[in-house]
């Protein structure tokens, strides 16, 4: 460097250029990042006037040091300032941001309610944990053996049909009742036997009432002298405590493979107290479920000696409660995640 001149020069040039960069800058984050770009010891203007020392003579090295240092500290006061200016107005702005009102109304907190397939389940479990039985949960894939022959289906069944059952190989399947549950019961544990097995179960069907995938809940009571009376009386409880206490049942004669002899149950209309409404189109009753008397080949293909025990068994679809229940009038809903349907729904 030639004389003290050139010197100022170049320092003066370098404290305008901070100072105009400086003006530009509107947040504190940039004053950090320019910062570190002026002050670096290796390519910042101001952080590698010092290593120009080397090139100064010896009788102006200690003038040429005193006036770097002064640079450097009218460039650390000129960021100081500006990064306490900027972040007290960051600081303003995020608590404008959160200011609170307190004269305002509080918002609504929105709490969430149970599936209406899960308030129906956990009912339908209380009320039949209440009289004795336990609970079972099988497997959703099944073998044939188990969903259709164990049970008495015959070869020739039209629910063995491939549009009517999902099936994986000629051997599994995915399970369309949760009957299948009772031959594994059977077939490892003697009578007495007292259980309930809910589930998913798949059908390929699909309408307004039935959906490809459902729950159900099979019913099993296997002891010495079991008849069809043990199980109306059962059904009379379960459907008074779902449903109300004027509930009543009635059995119509039906067909299942796995039972003999087979009943379709009804309930009297809980809307209109068996007067005839739009629920149960002016007849007074309800469908419920299917059930019946342990058919014997059954029994005694799960080892258990027919002419000392028997047994009753009924199956549930719990949309199907969940809908009368409820007064749903399309199965999809309850597929739908619709917050407006659950939200009506707080038992």
């Amino acid at each position: 460097m030639a004389d003290f001149g050139e010197l100022g020069e170049k320092l003066a040039g370098i404290r305008n250029e901070i100072a105009e960069e400086l003006i530009k800058i509107k947040d504190s984050k940039s004053v950090y990042e320019y910062r570190k770009s002026v002050m670096d010891g290796k390519t910042g203007k101001v952080g590698s006037l010092m290593r120009e020392m080397g090139k100064i003579p010896a009788e102006m090295k200690a003038e040429y040091g005193k006036r770097v240092n002064e640079m450097k500290n009218w460039v650390q006061e000129r960021f100081e300032e500006i990064d306490a200016r900027l972040k007290a107005e960051e600081m303003r702005r995020r608590y404008e941001s959160e200011k609170i009102d307190v004269t305002m109304p509080s918002k609504k907190r929105e709490h969430g309610n149970l599936h209406p397939n899960t308030l129906v389940r956990n009912q339908i479990v209380d009320i039949f944990g209440s009289m004795g039985f336990d609970i079972y949960e099988g497997t959703e894939i099944e073998t044939d053996y188990y969903n259709f022959t164990a049970l008495n289906t015959p070869q020739d069944h039209p629910a063995r049909d491939m549009q009517d059952t999902f099936y994986l190989s000629p051997e599994f399947l995915l399970r369309t009742q949760t009957s299948a549950g009772q031959i594994h019961v059977m077939e490892a544990k003697q009578p007495p036997i007292k259980i309930i097995s809910p589930g998913k179960v798949f059908r390929s069907d699909d309408d307004a009432t039935h959906s490809p995938m459902f729950t159900q809940m099979e019913g099993l009571v296997v002891d010495k002298g079991i008849t069809l009376c043990d199980l109306k009386g059962m059904l009379d409880v379960f459907v008074q405590k779902i449903f109300g206490e004027n509930t009543k049942t009635r059995l119509r004669p039906s067909y299942f493979p796995f039972t003999e002899p087979s009943v379709e149950v009804d309930v009297s209309c809980f809307q209109c107290g068996g007067c005839g409404c739009r629920l149960c189109k002016g007849t007074g009753w309800i469908e419920v479920l299917g059930a019946g008397v342990v058919n014997k080949k059954v029994l005694e293909g799960c080892g258990i000696d027919s002419d000392v025990y028997s047994g009753f068994a009924f199956g549930i679809g719990i949309e199907r409660i969940a809908m009368l229940k409820y007064g749903i009038n399309n199965i999809k809903l309850l597929f739908g995640s619709d917050l407006r349907v659950l939200s009506q729904l707080d038992d």
